[in-house]
């Protein structure tokens, strides 16, 4: 749904899925499919974000940005209550825009605080984000997504899912 709202991440969900679930197992991560399943739902909570927002070509303001800041939050409320989904999944969907730093949000969270199922969607999100096309500006070439993956190491992301993300055989955009 929230692709079919914001064409500019078309695609983006089935390739994060697929990507998040590679690195996970690359890392011996116990619950793939609670992976899998946090990548699908992950950005659910755009979907109550108003057009002129979600759509918006420009930069966003001071309120809208805190608007869209809520939408792990907004997503998780949604999800909570699904006897099906894994507590995986649930962490995915809230803490996928933490950062190692700090300095994310919805809560903070700093270093192994966040849940390593959010850190492994993070890197494998910002990748997506980097090598796809978006209005705002053009697809980056894989070893310039590279070399931004490796300065955010120990900054925004987990070094150590950083280091097996690009030890992963033919990483590639699309």
């Amino acid at each position: 749904m929230l692709e079919h709202r914001d064409l500019e991440t078309q695609g983006h969900t089935e390739r994060v899925a697929e990507l998040a679930v590679r690195l996970g197992r690359e890392l011996g991560f116990p619950d793939l499919e609670g992976l899998r399943l946090g990548a699908y739902f992950h950005d659910l909570g755009k979907l109550a974000l108003p057009d002129e927002v979600l759509k918006k070509p420009a930069a966003l303001n001071t309120g809208e940005w805190r608007l869209v800041k809520t939408h792990p939050e907004v997503g998780f409320e949604i999800l909570q209550d699904l006897p099906f989904l894994p507590q995986t999944a649930l962490n995915v969907v809230l803490y996928h825009h933490e950062r190692w730093d700090g300095s994310g949000y919805p809560k903070g969270l700093k270093g192994e605080e966040i849940p390593l199922e959010a850190r492994i969607f993070a890197v494998v999100d910002v990748w997506d984000a980097l090598v796809s096309e978006r209005s705002y500006k053009p697809a980056w070439p894989p070893e310039r997504a590279r070399e931004e993956l490796r300065a955010q190491a120990g900054r925004t992301l987990d070094p150590k899912v950083v280091e097996a993300f690009l030890g992963l055989d033919r990483v590639t955009p699309r």
